[in-house]
C-alpha cells in the first residue's frame, strides 16, 4: 500500500498482472485508486468508469495530470516514472 498525502491508501501494483489490470473490470465503487510503479503509459481498456491519471516523477512529484480519462483509451507521458490511477469525481458507469 502507497499513503498519500491526505492519508488515504491505495495499493501498489507489484506484480506483471496487477499491471496489466491496473483498474480494468472493477466497479467504481470498490476502487481506491492504484499506483503503478516504473510505468510511463497506460491504457482504460475494460474500465468501467473514468479515471484521473497522475504521471509523477521520481520523487513522486506530479509531472501532469489528465482528468477523466474515459474507458479505451492509451495515454503516456515520457518523463513519468510512476502513475496514480484515481477514480475520476465524475466518473461514468459502464
Amino acid at each position: 500500500m502507497a499513503v498519500l498525502g491526505n492519508d488515504r491508501a491505495v495499493p501498489v501494483a507489484a506484480t506483471r498482472r496487477a499491471r496489466l489490470l491496473g483498474l480494468a473490470l472493477l466497479r467504481r465503487s470498490a476502487v481506491t485508486g492504484l499506483l503503478i510503479p516504473r510505468c510511463r503509459a497506460v491504457h482504460t481498456v475494460g474500465m468501467r468508469f473514468r479515471l484521473d491519471l497522475h504521471f509523477l516523477d521520481a520523487r513522486g512529484l506530479a509531472l501532469s495530470v489528465r482528468h477523466r480519462v474515459p474507458p479505451g483509451r492509451f495515454v503516456r507521458e515520457p518523463a513519468a516514472r510512476s502513475v496514480l490511477e484515481l477514480p475520476s469525481e465524475e466518473g461514468t458507469s459502464r
